[in-house]
């Protein structure tokens, strides 16, 4: 059984293990990635719901995945102290691989992060120290926290750091023993670096080594866990696919991988990013009231790929919910908030925000769960402009932002309209709480310390 996905002008073909490189004008077998019918719960569900795009070898990952526990894994980068959004599908997949029965494996990039993956980038990741990366791992271990299990047992996941071994290595050891199995015409057709290079955006030679060490993470995560598996998104194939060639040359073992959709919105904006900025996972960085609002706010074609994604709820129940039209697909939105916010924050303050939301639209109320800002005495001085307002508030980016939104009557204080951006808020003025709106869905509370 063989199977292809192109990449640009190029092919890869996997056929019996053998990995070949071949043009888009040459004969290629059909891919059989969505007519095939796995037999593996957890293949299952990455079909029915959505997340399947690609898979080397889908029968045999299928036929391992039923003869015993699958260890898989996926490589996260510790460039901030938080996932967020655009990260969740990774996630996802992860929780659903243990609740079928599998172990996740949630690859922390100490030693990566300090170089940096270039696909989908312009330009080259700032340069972080170890003590940074380090804090952000803390950080991102939070989130797994929220959606995986972790622990000693056999589908228990665990979060190995790859500087363990890549700072360990002797370079020129690691380019004999390893490099020579990576040509640089292959290496060149990839999108992370042809896509670059179109571009005419200059590639580092440290990144242009990524693709060398992320395809040594899974080989040692091989050896060490039995991995059998890499997932990620549509962007990293090429990625995945050098590291299961390095394994199956050097280990002589069959290793797979699986990759998910490049999501975009239906507006063909990019996911995980809102006006106010990105959604992150973590609460010290986004409010689960915010983050409720980002999936009540989701577009009306999306919502059905979202419940299917985002949520467990069954998929005959977000069928039913995707099919309403009209005012009724209100109903399908704050369910898809409601789980997602349920999984990310817990149930509480998934139920506080769906009750602060209610209290804000539809009885006119303030809503103790929106988002707070406390100004100091200092902050305020003599007085504050109502420009200043709304961004330390954080509902306009900029002076020039709020301005704007002020001229165009989307601004509001105390629900109603702001009259002029030179409208000046006197110490007195924050004697009660003061409610602010920009737009219809954006609100924020803002009191003195």
């Amino acid at each position: 059984m063989a199977y292809v996905i192109s990449i640009k002008n190029a092919s890869f073909v996997f056929n019996s293990g053998l990995v070949l490189l071949c043009s888009d004008k040459e004969t290629q077998p059909e891919s059989k990635t969505m007519t095939y019918k796995p037999k593996s719960e957890f293949l299952q569900v990455m079909q029915d719901r959505g997340f399947l795009a690609d898979c080397t070898d889908l029968e045999g990952l299928d036929e391992a995945l039923i003869a015993g526990v699958v260890p898989g894994y996926i490589g996260f980068d510790a460039t901030a102290d938080s996932l967020h959004v655009g990260s969740l599908i990774q996630i996802m997949m992860l929780r659903w691989l243990q609740k079928t029965g599998h172990k996740p494996i949630t690859l922390m990039g100490g030693g990566t992060t300090k170089i940096g993956d270039p696909s989908g980038k312009d330009e080259s990741r700032p340069q972080l120290t170890t003590e940074k990366i380090n804090e952000n791992i803390a950080g991102i271990r939070k989130v797994f926290s929220k959606y995986l299990e972790f622990g000693e047992g056999e589908t228990a996941a665990v979060q190995p750091n790859n500087a363990e071994w890549l700072e360990e290595l002797n370079y020129i050891d690691f380019l004999r023993d390893y490099g020579r199995h990576f040509t640089i015409n292959r290496m060149l057709s990839f999108d992370s670096v042809r896509l670059r290079l179109d571009r005419e955006q200059p590639l580092t030679f440290l990144e242009f080594n990524y693709m060398l060490l992320q395809a040594y993470d899974f080989m040692e995560l091989n050896n060490r866990y039995g991995c059998m598996l890499q997932m990620g998104g549509s962007d990293q194939w090429g990625n995945i696919v050098n590291g299961i060639d390095l394994t199956r040359r050097i280990k002589q073992k069959s290793v797979f991988g699986l990759t998910t959709p490049l999501l975009t919105k239906a507006d063909g904006s990019k996911m995980g990013k809102s006006a106010s900025g990105a959604i992150w996972l973590n609460e010290d960085r986004l409010s689960a009231y915010e983050f409720w609002q980002f999936w009540r706010n989701t577009l009306d074609a999306d919502v059905g790929k979202f419940l299917k994604l985002f949520t467990e709820l069954p998929l005959e129940e977000c069928e039913r919910l995707a099919a309403l039209e009209g005012s009724e697909i209100n109903e399908a939105k704050i369910a898809l908030a409601n789980a997602a916010t349920a999984m990310a924050h817990g149930e509480a303050a998934a139920k506080a925000a769906a009750s602060t939301a209610r209290e804000v639209f539809e009885k006119g109320g303030v809503g103790e769960d929106l988002p707070t800002v406390t100004l100091s005495a200092a902050d305020i001085g003599d007085g504050i402009s109502v420009v200043q307002l709304f961004v330390k508030s954080g509902l306009a980016k900029s002076g020039k932002d709020a301005k704007r939104l002020i001229k165009e009557g989307g601004a509001k204080m105390n629900d109603a309209p702001v009259q002029g951006a030179g409208i000046i808020l006197s110490p007195a003025d924050f004697a009660e709480t003061i409610k602010l709106s920009a737009g219809k869905k954006r609100h924020a509370l803002v009191k003195a310390g």
